[in-house]
């Protein structure tokens, strides 16, 4: 029975979770350089990267976790192209709109704080919505709702990981809350890259993503999100340089993109 927990990075928020006897996909993004993304209101944002698989190159998935429904989260090829029958895990409202738009038969809205689980034999992954604000407070209300994610891995009962996927967020200190309600996470996937739109900053820069490891305090934090589209500004060298310069760099793995890395935390053994 498998026993591990990894993370292959596909790019930008993409990534393929192995969870045990669970493989999810997070944000689907399969665009190639050159291709543009749609960001709603007339703006666009054109590739800059390739992504490390192809869609067709997946495994088979046991489910879908989608921050949000974003062009570069959710692009034209994971609309075209995933199986209309798998699950996607998301917001109440992107829910609806992949249902009743795109046909697809299995969406799951989560509402903060909500969750929902998947079970195989002794094994069970559960998602909890975790909040989120994609952008300063007010303007974050005219994009996508958004959430983040707490997935929590457990075997006959006994939790082996609580991995805490950020998704397009801002920090803020009230996502301190997070970890009292959830605590002992062990893994964030912090979403990066300083995303600019009308000069206005709507995901995290480096600053930002190194205060909000001091926030949640994981025990390891894997960097993406940070160099794929054009609206990106941060490069990850400037998440490097600062959890460098607080003395947090030990607890930051980067990975790089077709990369997969195990998901056990520092200090602490491989789950048995």
């Amino acid at each position: 029975m498998p026993q591990d927990a990894s993370v292959t990075f596909i790019g930008t928020a993409t990534t393929l979770l192995r969870l045990g006897e669970f493989t999810l996909l997070t944000d689907p993004n399969f665009l190639h350089v050159g291709e543009a993304a749609y960001l709603g209101y007339g703006l666009w944002s054109r590739r800059r990267t390739q992504p490390a698989l192809d869609i067709d190159e997946l495994p088979q998935l046991d489910a879908v976790v989608l921050s949000h429904l974003h062009g570069d989260h959710f692009d034209r090829v994971a609309k075209a192209r995933l199986p209309r029958a798998l699950p996607i895990v998301t917001t109440p409202s992107a829910a609806v709109r992949l249902e009743r738009s795109w046909r697809f038969r299995d969406t799951i809205g989560l509402r903060v704080w909500s969750r929902t689980e998947f079970s195989k034999g002794d094994q069970t992954v559960r998602v909890t919505a975790v909040p989120g604000q994609h952008g300063p407070a007010g303007v974050h209300l005219l994009l996508p709702e958004t959430i983040g994610s707490v997935v929590d891995w457990e075997v006959a009962g006994e939790r082996r990981l609580r991995l805490y996927i950020t998704g397009d967020t801002l920090c803020r200190p009230w996502l301190r809350e997070i970890p009292q309600r959830l605590p002992g996470i062990d893994v964030m996937l912090v979403h990066l890259g300083g995303t600019k739109v009308l000069g206005l900053l709507l995901t995290m820069d480096g600053r930002q993503g190194a205060d909000l490891v001091e926030l949640i305090r994981p025990s390891l934090t894997v960097p993406i999100h940070y160099d794929d589209y054009t609206v990106f500004r941060s490069p990850l060298g400037d998440f490097e340089a600062e959890v460098r310069r607080r003395n947090l760099d030990h607890l930051v793995r980067p990975i790089l993109r077709g990369q997969t890395a195990g998901l056990t935390p520092v200090g602490r053994s491989a789950p048995r």
